[in-house]
């Protein structure tokens, strides 16, 4: 009988290693799909730090790169935005409440992660150029194109 389960056992176990691999590699080719969520005191008491999805729509057209983001529940306030080059972070924290209660009572929700999303732009961009709008949760930050400009003939 023993013979039978050490090749199930060493199959399974190169199974396991393989399939942690793959992960391991597919996390690596979607780093920056996800936003990391940054430990802070408030994320300890609300279930710690993880990943998440901030989605994120990236749009090049001929003299600029336009980046819009969902960061629902965030306040203008607490983004912060770094162009470095190629590089676009944007930082910030969620801050979702949630209030109910009959009048005998009243539940209060709270929970508040900090997040950061790192996107690396397909062509250099000149920050000094850029406007950046925020509305309604919505993120769209304009950046004018470092290597093409109005007066560029294609």
């Amino acid at each position: 009988m023993s013979t039978l389960i050490e090749p199930w056992r060493e199959g399974t176990q190169h199974a396991w290693a393989s399939l942690a691999r793959g992960w391991s590699e597919l996390r690596q080719h979607v780093d920056g799909v996800l936003a990391r969520f940054i430990p802070s005191k408030s994320a300890d008491r609300h279930g710690g730090a993880g990943e998440g999805l901030v989605a994120a729509d990236l749009c090049v057209e001929e003299d600029r790169i336009i980046v819009s983001m969902e960061l629902p529940g965030t306040l203008q306030e607490e983004l912060e935005i770094d162009i470095d080059g190629d590089q676009l972070t944007v930082s910030g924290e969620w801050r979702v409440e949630q209030e109910s209660g009959d009048g005998t009572y009243r539940i209060v929700r709270c929970a508040y992660r900090r997040f950061r999303r790192k996107l690396t732009l397909p062509h250099q961009i000149d920050p000094h150029g850029s406007h950046i709008n925020y509305h309604n949760g919505v993120l769209r930050i304009s950046m004018p194109r470092a290597d093409r400009g109005p007066d560029v003939v294609t």
